[in-house]
């Protein structure tokens, strides 16, 4: 059963999104502030949903910070009443999965909670080999690690879910929407701007990865 620290301050909302959560099988622990919830960041959980803005002294960003301190490669959800782009570049570049703007459908929420699960932890059994080599980089599909010269890289979970669908598909060329489909899910609901700020992020961590900007359409490893 995977376990979801959940931060929110408006309980209603909390408690609806919470129920629905649970109904899906996984294990809810809601926190109402920010310090409440960085008393728990050293405990067990899966992924973390964060309201950006919380009363007291930490928000949602400082949360982020805390966590990935903690576990790098940790996935977070980012929801805010702000629908601007600062907000959710901002949440993008500390190292959010995803961003979801208030008001939201909580079973959007849901099915992108239950995606980014499955992606960040069910190993894909197509694989034939879980090492795979690229530029010089070591790929542990099994693991979702990569490595750089032995050097472990902290790839975010859709930073690795980017870089993986690149190399299996290695010389074709996608558009922004595919990609959208292929790494976000279908139920993604966000603007595509998303695939350029996660590419930035990923081009910046690994400087080897041959990514050709084909403008106006989209990508093409090389």
């Amino acid at each position: 059963m995977y376990k979801i620290g959940y931060v929110e301050d408006e309980l209603d909302l909390a408690n609806l999104v919470s129920k629905y959560l649970k109904n899906e099988g996984y294990e809810v622990t809601h926190f109402k502030t920010g310090e409440e919830a960085y008393e728990h960041i050293d405990e067990k959980y899966d992924l973390w949903v964060l309201d950006i803005m919380l009363p007291g002294g930490l928000n949602g960003y400082d949360l982020i910070k805390k966590v990935r301190e903690k576990n790098p490669k940790m996935p977070v959800i980012f929801v805010s009443a702000r629908d601007q782009d600062i907000d959710r570049i901002m949440g993008l570049e500390l190292g959010s999965d995803d961003y979801l703007s208030k008001p939201f459908s909580i079973r959007e929420l849901v099915l992108r909670v239950r995606n980014l699960l499955n992606r960040s932890y069910q190993t894909n059994q197509e694989y034939d080999i879980h090492i795979l080599k690229y530029n010089d980089y070591e790929i542990d599909s099994d693991k979702r690690i990569v490595y750089d010269n032995g050097k472990v890289l902290n790839l975010t979970a859709k930073e690795y879910d980017l870089m993986i669908f690149f190399i299996e598909n290695k010389g074709k060329a996608f558009s922004r929407d595919q990609i959208l489909d292929h790494v976000w899910g279908s139920e993604y609901f966000g603007s595509d701007r998303v695939v350029d700020d996660l590419m930035r992020r990923l081009r910046q961590k690994m400087n080897r990865l041959n990514v050709e900007t084909i403008y106006g359409y989209g990508y093409r490893l090389l």
